[in-house]
């Protein structure tokens, strides 16, 4: 049984690689002074017939670069043989952290990416339970997350980890069942939760199957090693919750049947919070070895608080994921988004988008025949420089070369500024961060 997510750049690695002799075209900026890191599962030995695309031990490439030059690249396992976070990587307080969600172990890596030990963020956080998506509030440089896990029910959680590393505040919110919640949207004035119709299954396994740990679930309906299913009896509904409130303060809207992997940003206006997101109109229903349910496209969603409902609209119907915006309006009004494509209507695979939303435009960096990039992330030229003043990078692989380049964009004009050419190819992952010298 063949499973696409195990074919082409899918495929896991076999090696980790050290290199400090990189070949650089172009020009990096001398303002480039950190790590490009980003996460991604590496199956070992996977079984195709059971493999889904979001199982596997993390491996994390990482490149190096400082005074216009790229130092190194590294390409680290991480965790255990047994597993390791396989979903993002990010800087806070001095830690570089891997991250997962689902109630699985975080783990601190050391700046060369060697696997130091579990993160529980100094003791603070018992159990280890956290989430693939924390968002950083650029004001007071907390980490703000909400958490699922296995077999807990309907309930998930709240959490604040302060400048200093250390959970300062925990809050247990009630949902419908148990949803698989990969992020959330935080604004200046609240937190906001996607209570959708994807749920743990374990009805469908025709074996027990030992929770917290039911990765290796067989479902009724078909073959997957993932536990979570579409439920068409699932409501939809997004929940708001003042930043300082409890459980006993959120309020639930419905909305139209989907799904939600990643949000864009979100920002109070008034009485109303604007949600911009990726909607996916269906997801592991049929398809089972990971997303591949319909286009998904990038919406705006209003919350009128006063009026009790949502107002749902389509900003772009292109095929996309992956959303990302300058990490400093996190919580605030913006005018850019930037996501990748994942259609091939129009000639659009292998590119980035760059939307405009104060004038309803996009604009398409593509990168050649056979050439498919993954996310990309935009770091500002300075502090204080404008929205799109600074770059877009990101791994892009080339499918002749069997090699993949961290390509370094200017974010106003998507013309290539450098590209660092690496030893071996990046395998399609999901999430990474800028993390500068010191954070």
């Amino acid at each position: 049984m063949g499973n696409h997510f195990l074919e082409g750049n899918f495929a896991p690695i076999e090696r980790e690689y050290t290199s400090t002799r990189l070949v650089v075209t172009g020009q990096l900026p001398e303002y480039l002074d950190g790590r490009y890191l980003r996460n991604g599962p590496n199956a070992e030995h996977p079984d195709p017939e059971t493999h889904h695309w979001f199982l596997g031990r993390g491996m994390v490439h990482g490149v190096r670069l400082r005074g216009g030059r790229a130092e190194w690249y590294r390409s680290r396992r991480v965790g255990t043989a047994e597993g390791g976070a396989n979903t993002n990587v990010i800087g806070h307080a001095g830690r570089t952290i891997a991250l997962v969600e689902g109630g699985l172990p975080q783990w601190e890596l050391s700046e060369e990416l060697d696997t130091l030990g579990v993160c529980d963020f100094g003791g603070t956080l018992p159990g280890g339970g956290y989430t693939a998506h924390p968002k950083r509030d650029p004001r007071t440089g907390e980490l703000h997350a909400v958490s699922y896990q296995f077999g807990v029910g309907n309930r998930v959680q709240y959490s604040v980890v302060g400048a200093d590393g250390r959970v300062r505040r925990t809050v247990d919110v009630e949902v419908t069942g148990a949803p698989m919640m990969h992020d959330f949207s935080l604004t200046e004035r609240h937190v906001v939760f996607y209570d959708l119709p994807v749920t743990l299954d374990l009805d469908q396994a025709p074996v027990p199957v030992d929770v917290p740990d039911p990765l290796t679930a067989r479902t009724g309906r078909g073959v997957s090693a993932l536990p979570y299913r579409w439920n068409p009896d699932y409501p939809a509904r997004v929940g708001v919750m003042p930043r300082e409130g409890d459980n006993g303060d959120v309020r639930w809207f419905d909305i139209g049947q989907c799904y939600v992997f990643h949000p864009l940003n979100a920002y109070d206006d008034g009485d109303r919070i604007v949600l911009d997101v990726v909607r996916h109109p269906k997801m592991f229903d049929r398809a089972l070895h990971g997303p591949a349910e319909g286009e998904p496209t990038l919406d705006r969603w209003t919350v009128d608080l006063a009026a009790g409902k949502v107002a749902e609209e389509r900003i772009d119907d292109r095929g996309q994921e992956f959303p990302r915006v300058d990490e400093r309006l996190v919580g605030l009004p913006h005018r850019y988004g930037y996501s990748t494509a994942v259609d091939d209507r129009a000639g659009s695979v292998g590119a980035v988008y760059k939307h405009d939303l104060h004038k309803g435009s996009t604009e398409a960096r593509r990168f050649g025949a056979g050439r498919e990039p993954g996310e990309f992330v935009f770091v500002p030229s300075r502090p204080d420089a404008g929205e799109d003043e600074g770059v877009l990078m990101g791994y892009v692989y080339d499918a002749a070369e069997a090699r993949s380049d961290l390509v370094v964009l200017d974010a106003g004009t998507l013309e290539t500024v450098a590209a660092v050419h690496l030893p071996d190819r990046v395998p399609h992952g999901f999430h990474g961060n800028w993390v500068p010298a010191g954070a």
